[in-house]
């Protein structure tokens, strides 16, 4: 059994950590280099990091900041925002990243998940995609949330894990931030249907959260960041939650 992992999530904007509610409202977390150190002494699996305001500022992510994180962490880390191409890619790995996340220019280029695969191989490649319930079903978003597109989720998941995805960070925009749970309908239909792992985000507030997404909808990972910055939730508690009730996780 492969073990389910806990990941905090740095969303980055003028090289500040923020958090905010479905997308808006964004509320200053603190140092992006500090959080990173912390969460890996805390027992994080994994850190990902997500430059939100690199696509609609129509800029690559922002270096300096990825490598000051990557200097001081040791487990994965995952970057993305504002990713178009394979030197962006190269340029973030070189940097010290070790996964990268796509989000709007798979969208608007779809081509692009089967060259970074081919480049740099499936595992190296996240495609994110950010979900909200519109028009009686779930529709992907681009832009940080703000461009409605015609794609629904989980018909798009489906294309980006045929075209070479290696892992797929699915994010509810209407429980992003409301601590009220996952939408575990939602990423169980996608996470029981697909072949590579998912990553579940959005809506994380107690640990029965965490089990009812990694044990319930079958998610691989649960991603969280507000809880954790501000220590409403400690990742030693998720974990003790999910050993007690069978889920095996690394300690």
């Amino acid at each position: 059994m492969v073990a389910k992992r806990i990941i905090p999530c740095l969303d980055i904007k003028g090289g500040r950590t923020v958090k905010g509610v479905n997308f808006l409202h964004l509320r200053d977390m603190g140092n992006p280099v500090e959080l990173a150190e912390r969460y890996c002494s805390e027992g994080a699996d994994e850190l990902v990091f997500l430059d939100i305001s690199a696509t609609n500022e129509d800029r690559g992510t922002t270096l300096d900041v990825v490598r000051a994180v990557a200097r001081i962490v040791t487990i994965p880390f995952t970057v993305g925002g504002g990713i178009s191409s394979v030197s962006d890619v190269s340029r973030l790995l070189a940097a010290g990243a070790d996964k990268v996340s796509i989000n709007s220019a798979a969208i608007r280029n779809p081509g692009l998940i089967e060259r970074l695969a081919k480049e740099f191989g499936t595992q190296c490649v996240v495609v994110a995609i950010d979900s909200k319930h519109t028009d009686d079903c779930d529709r992907v978003f681009m832009n940080a949330g703000q461009i409605a597109t015609p794609r629904l989720t989980t018909e798009w998941a489906r294309e980006v894990c045929d075209r070479g995805a290696g892992e797929i960070l699915l994010t509810s925009m209407d429980c992003d931030g409301m601590r009220d749970g996952f939408a575990c309908d939602l990423i169980g239909a996608v996470s029981r249907e697909l072949p590579i792992p998912v990553i579940a985000s959005g809506g994380a507030g107690t640990p029965q959260h965490f089990l009812d997404v990694l044990q319930g909808a079958e998610a691989d990972a649960g991603l969280a960041s507000g809880i954790f910055h501000e220590r409403v939730l400690a990742i030693s508690a998720v974990k003790q939650c999910l050993v007690e009730n069978g889920v095996e996780v690394r300690l």
